[in-house]
């Protein structure tokens, strides 16, 4: 029998309906060369979060519309009650502005061209201490499940996170996703060898099709650059210790995580936002920790569950990273960045369904307040991913 579990969450309502279960006043650069702004900026006021990155610049195409999708979305995520906008330029730091305004969350830019950075810093200190006094005073309330977004990724996997940890991620997905709550699973080159039983879970024809066409583009990608020996990749050396010796168990296990019943409803291009409401969706991403987690916080998910076997130490700046591990030597070694030790499925003195439980308070805990050991230990992994070479 299953434990009851809260259907509610204490969460920050947004302007435009959404909860976020963190108050982020972020200082967002546009752009590289105006990272250290964003930085004087968030040293100047004590609890704003600086987010810098390494592009921004001389992009173009579809690797310039995925660069905006995610810096925007960044700023959109309901986990971020205010942005201060840093770049260069004027034109492009509007775009990025007029693109989280869209939400009715206070925002504002500042470019650095015609100023310079003493100048910009000054101004843009003064609107983040405005916004950190207004987002202060911004009360938690009582909110439905449906309004908790929750994504997921697995890294440093190991026997035990198909036999274990990724089957509780699993539980947790068969227990939520009947109650609306919106999911997200990803990792398009992890599914490789399980592809077909992934197409499976498509909720339409249409659906799978979509999915079925974006494994292919990256598996021609693969293809066409000759690059057909993924060794030390997929899977990884990390992957290899720990028993995992080729590219289909490693899918197999990956695929754990969206349960048994959950047929997924779109797929998503990365960092896009969800638009057919609830349910699972497939996110096209990297399997790069960083990367995916970047993406799918961009698309306005607010809690992210991460197994991982050999042990991961991943974070993010602004969605709170949930890991846990059914490894008894990573939760022994490692145990500051666990956050739920299920390695007692694998000794037979916990059940899946018990551990699913446990997901699930952790994940309310978490959603409630508090702050998972990546959040304690300052991980704030934030990396673009990045389509071609620069113009």
């Amino acid at each position: 029998m299953a434990k009851e579990f809260s259907k509610t969450f204490m969460g920050y309502r947004r302007e435009n309906g959404r909860v976020g279960v963190r108050n982020h006043v972020v200082i967002l650069p546009v752009d590289d060369i105006s990272n250290a702004a964003a930085e004087a900026v968030g040293r100047n006021v004590f609890g704003t979060l600086a987010i810098p990155h390494s592009y921004g610049r001389l992009q173009f195409g579809a690797d310039l519309e995925l660069f905006f999708r995610t810096i925007i979305g960044t700023g959109k995520n309901p986990n971020v009650a205010a942005v201060v906008v840093i770049g260069i330029e004027p034109g492009w730091t509007q775009k990025v502005v007029d693109g989280i305004a869209a939400t009715g969350k206070p925002v504002e830019g500042f470019s650095i061209e015609g100023k310079g950075d003493i100048e910009t810093i000054a101004k843009a200190s003064w609107k983040a201490k405005e916004f950190m006094h207004w987002a202060s005073e911004i009360q938690r309330e009582e909110c439905g499940l449906e309004d908790l977004w929750i994504s997921v990724k697995c890294g440093e996997s190991d026997t035990t996170s198909g036999l274990a940890s990724n089957p509780t991620v699993g539980n947790l997905m068969d227990k939520l996703e009947p109650l609306g709550v919106p999911l997200c699973f990803g990792e398009t080159s992890e599914l490789t060898g399980a592809e077909q039983v992934c197409a499976e879970r498509a909720a339409t024809p249409e659906v799978k099709q979509k999915f079925l066409d974006t494994w292919n583009s990256y598996n021609d990608f693969i293809l066409e650059n000759k690059t057909n020996d993924l060794s030390e990749s997929q899977p990884t050396k990390g992957n290899i210790a720990g028993g995992l010796t080729t590219i289909e168990e490693k899918a197999f296990g990956n695929f754990q995580k969206i349960g048994k019943n959950p047929k997924f409803v779109d797929v998503l291009e990365p960092a896009e936002e969800p638009s057919k409401g609830s349910g699972l969706y497939f996110m096209d991403t990297s399997s790069a920790a960083a990367e995916c987690v970047t993406l799918q916080a961009a698309a306005g998910f607010t809690v992210h569950l991460f197994p991982t076997g050999q042990g991961n130490i991943i974070g993010n700046p602004i969605e709170p990273v949930i890991k846990l591990t059914a490894n008894p030597k990573t939760a022994r070694t490692m145990s500051e960045h666990i956050d739920l030790d299920v390695s007692g499925i694998l000794r037979r003195d916990l059940n899946l369904d018990s551990a699913g439980d446990q997901l699930i308070d952790i994940t309310l805990r978490t959603a409630n307040g508090r702050l998972t050991a990546a959040e304690v230990l300052g991980h704030r992994e934030f990396v673009l991913t990045k389509l071609y070479r620069s113009a």
